[in-house]
């Protein structure tokens, strides 16, 4: 293609495919080969490199925090706030069928910039009073996203699915040069752990079990063997009966010796 700033071959295109593979488990399509330049040319303008070529062996040469940059600029953070609803109904039907004083360890692994986790949080928050014996650990392997989910800061106008009670009681508006801002109340996020966590590494965090895993939009970006990879590691991370939600377009029958399919996109871990 003319007009490019940088040459780009099939063999560049190929050699991002197989480093994001290895590095984030995320299987790049053929059709994608416009979206890889895009992104990765500020990366080449970042760090001074005038080819892909020259780049890509820079960074395979040595686990540099270049990486780190490769990856958030190759994953694709696509949320909102109470996104596939039914799933909310579902959760908040769960808290409320235990116990009062019931704890709750809960773990959202794709977090992005912070509309889902802060949404599991809110839905805790009506389900089980103001003060609930609930953790909610909220990951992402993309450090910039995950960064802007801990500030726990939108546009309002963006604000989708957030109606004017849960505003008031959740948001504080912001004033005079934040005019048109919001920002999460400081009682939702000390109940929120943030940590960067690759789902296809087997350092997971994680020292006790967890009742719900919120694994949400994530799996499309895995191939077949990758997927199941990942649905034994979350296994072991689960509670027996323990839920787990998945997003509109995955489907995880082939995994029946792990989950069974309880409802729309909801698997309870055996």
């Amino acid at each position: 293609m003319q007009g490019r700033e940088f040459g780009w071959t099939d063999a560049d295109f190929d050699r991002v495919q197989s480093m994001i593979y290895r590095r984030a488990g995320i299987s790049l399509h053929d059709g994608k080969h416009a979206m890889v330049y895009s992104r990765l040319s500020r990366r080449l303008r970042e760090t001074g490199y005038q080819t892909f070529r020259d780049y890509l062996e820079w960074l395979e040469s040595a686990d540099s925090p270049e990486w780190q940059e490769f990856v958030n600029a190759l994953t694709t953070n696509l949320t909102s706030f109470f996104r596939e609803s039914h799933h909310f109904e579902v959760f908040a039907n769960l808290l409320k069928s235990k116990p009062n004083g019931t704890s709750w360890r809960v773990w959202c692994s794709a977090a992005s910039t912070g509309e889902e986790p802060y949404s599991i949080v809110m839905t805790a928050m009506e389900a089980l009073g103001s003060s609930p014996k609930f953790s909610l650990v909220a990951s992402d392997i993309d450090s910039k996203v995950l960064a802007s989910a801990e500030r726990g800061v939108y546009r309002l106008d963006g604000m989708k699915g957030i109606d004017a009670g849960r505003m008031h009681r959740f948001f504080l508006r912001g004033k005079a040069g934040n005019e048109g801002m919001v920002r999460i109340k400081p009682d939702l996020g000390r109940l929120i752990e943030f940590l960067i966590v690759n789902l296809i590494r087997d350092d997971w965090p994680f020292n006790n079990p967890f009742d719900v895993v919120f694994c949400r939009n994530v799996m499309i970006y895995f191939d077949a063997q990758t997927q199941r990879q990942v649905l034994e590691r979350i296994f072991k991370v689960m509670k027996p009966g323990a839920l787990l939600f998945v997003g509109h377009a995955e489907n995880f029958s082939d995994s029946r010796d792990l989950f069974v399919l309880k409802g729309k996109t909801v698997y309870e871990r055996r």
